[in-house]
């Protein structure tokens, strides 16, 4: 949660949403995240997509991980339990991994 209000700090909530829109657009995981969404119902709806896609869609949760560039070792560092907690720990990790492609860019593209 600290991650969210740090963007939201920083002013680069906004870019955070649409890079996340962009990221599982080109996964072809449809996303109903709307601009005034909060942090909070934008980590429940995060973790509630990749809990679908864990025991529903397993493929696409596997190329939504790529096109986000989450890391196989970091992934696999998460202690297998049920898919709920397994769901949450890779909800944060994609949502830290999109904020450091917004930070990056925020502070290299000035």
């Amino acid at each position: 949660m600290e991650l969210l209000e740090g963007v939201q700090q920083q002013q680069l909530y906004q870019k955070l949403l649409q890079q996340l829109k962009k990221d599982f657009e080109l996964a072809n995981v449809p996303i109903n995240i709307p601009l005034d969404i909060s942090p909070e119902e934008l980590k429940s709806t995060i973790h509630e997509k990749i809990y679908y896609l864990i025991v529903e869609k397993f493929p696409e949760y596997l190329n939504l991980l790529y096109v986000v560039d989450i890391s196989e070792n970091e992934v696999k560092k998460i202690v297998p339990s049920d898919v709920v907690d397994i769901s949450a720990e890779v909800s944060f990790l994609l949502l830290k991994r999109e904020w450091q492609k917004v930070w990056y860019k925020a502070k290299y593209s000035r």
